[in-house]
């Protein structure tokens, strides 16, 4: 059990995440007083900077301090100050050094391109993430290699153009891991056709509304956007150019995802679509993992649905990992990265596994032994490696709360390889429309930086019932107005 006090300020979230990268997978509770059992993290702002303490059964064992750089404080300056004299104190008290120092954030490039923006040195930005950061220097240079990638990519976007998501939340069964919206198939395929249905009228009320801005990119994920069957999945890339000119977009990508569920059809359908980027996702290339972790295909389907890509015309074809996964050595992951490397496909999506909430493995965690990580840092250096061989440098990266060792994923491509849509999401600098149930709009404003979201609910059966409302919040968004979060009444 872990408690935090604040005082002085109400950053919450900063006291909480750096709390977590020392001791994870815990229970966290915001408290008015040092509590007499378990452990308290106390952390106070004054006007110099931040003070931190912590105790260990109601007895201080640490304290940590942190002077602010300016005066008066921005509130990332601030942010960074709680976060390093909280960090003090745990280093102190844990003897562990993360790699990431005190960043907890999602998007740590999004930072450095920030101060590139405003033109600080890369060696400048460099030092500063090691020295007042306590980021590592390997993942410093990590930071700065794909923060550099990302910009040559953003630089292909114009202000009017956008992005195009489309949610598909159907799956053949839920993974252990998952977190995503998401119904399997057997139970919901009566649900399909009508939410497709509603799927088209979305996308004519963006398209009635977008007769002067261009598609950047457009993105089909899920769930398991090929678990619909060739009809369906023919009617939905018909649909987006029907309401959409993709004549000028950089690329269109579905994450066709589950080995099992793609066939020669589909991807006849997809590519006679326009389609021109796909992911096939084994994750893992163990036959007892996949068993493990809810997936139904064998790790010969992966090789037989690789090479039925390759044969109908698909030239950019990534492939996802997870490292991290239960039971799995880093003698698994070489395998697994020496099956992929024989395949060698077009980019590389490294992720580390992420004990998510809504997950079954959160719901069982007591029966699984989590990879340390020293142990996981073996595998990432394995990973890229791998990628170093197939021709591939690192062009994006996000990380995610709950992370094991609190590490980070990457992608990895070939020379005009990239996910444009990956880069966009990540860096905020676009607006992205997406349609569906559990989807999320995001309206990029350049000339403040700003990004407000729009949400869709995320059951089917809210989404069908709620229809209307979704583009009423869509048409409230772009007008400006205040918008309900997600379970209030709509008024």
């Amino acid at each position: 059990m872990v408690y935090y006090r604040l005082m002085g300020h109400g950053l919450a979230n900063e006291v909480q995440t750096i709390t977590q990268v020392y001791y994870p997978n815990e229970h966290y509770y915001q408290t008015e007083e040092v509590r007499q059992e378990g452990i308290t993290v106390e952390s106070r702002l004054t006007e110099t900077g931040a003070e931190g303490r912590l105790f260990v059964d109601g007895t201080l064992v640490q304290e940590g301090t942190c002077a602010f750089l300016e005066v008066p404080p921005s509130l990332r300056e601030q942010k960074r100050a709680v976060k390093a004299a909280l960090s003090c104190c745990f280093q102190h008290q844990t003897g562990y050094v993360p790699l990431w120092g005190i960043i907890t954030g999602i998007r740590p490039t999004k930072m450095v391109n920030e101060w590139l923006d405003e033109g600080k040195l890369p060696e400048e930005i460099a030092a500063f993430l090691q020295q007042e950061y306590g980021v590592s220097p390997q993942k410093t240079a990590l930071t700065m290699e794909v923060a550099q990638a990302e910009r040559a990519i953003l630089a292909k976007s114009r202000p009017e153009d956008y992005s195009l998501y489309i949610g598909i939340p159907f799956c053949p069964t839920r993974c252990l891991y998952c977190s995503f919206t998401s119904y399997p198939l057997n139970r919901y395929a009566k649900w399909v056709d009508g939410y497709l249905d509603h799927l088209e009228e979305e996308l004519a009320f963006l398209s009635a509304r977008l007769v002067h801005q261009k598609s950047m990119t457009v993105y089909v994920g899920g769930g398991t956007p090929t678990s619909l069957n060739e009809r369906q999945l023919e009617r939905l890339l018909q649909a987006v150019h029907r309401y959409f000119d993709l004549q000028e977009a950089l690329e269109f990508t579905v994450e066709a995802g589950r080995p099992d569920t793609i066939t020669k059809e589909k991807l006849q359908v997809m590519k006679e679509n326009g389609v021109d980027r796909i992911s096939i996702n084994p994750q893992t290339m163990n036959e007892k993992t996949l068993a493990l972790i809810g997936r139904s295909h064998q790790v010969s389907q992966v090789k037989e649905v690789f090479a039925l890509a390759r044969e109908a015309g698909f030239t950019n074809i990534n492939m996802d990992l997870i490292l991290g996964l239960p039971q799995e050595t880093v003698a698994d992951v070489c395998h697994t990265l020496q099956e992929v490397e024989s395949l060698a496909p077009d980019s590389l999506t490294i992720h580390t596994l992420a004990v998510k909430r809504a997950s079954r493995l959160k719901e069982q965690f007591d029966q699984y032994d989590l990879t340390s990580v020293s142990v996981m840092e073996e595998m990432l250096e394995e990973s890229s490696r791998t990628a170093k061989r197939l021709g591939m440098a690192p062009y994006y990266m996000y990380r995610q709360k709950n992370m094991v060792g609190n590490f980070e994923n990457v992608g990895y491509c070939r020379p005009g390889k990239e996910s444009v849509y990956n880069v966009e999401i990540m860096e905020e600098r676009q607006t992205i429309f997406a349609v569906g149930a559990g989807t999320t709009t995001k309206l990029y404003e350049a000339d403040k930086n700003r990004v407000s979201r729009v949400f869709n609910v995320k059951g089917i059966e809210e989404y069908h019932q709620r229809f209307a409302e979704m583009l009423c919040r869509k048409e409230a968004g772009w007008k400006g107005l205040s918008l309900p979060m997600i379970g209030e009444k709509w008024r």
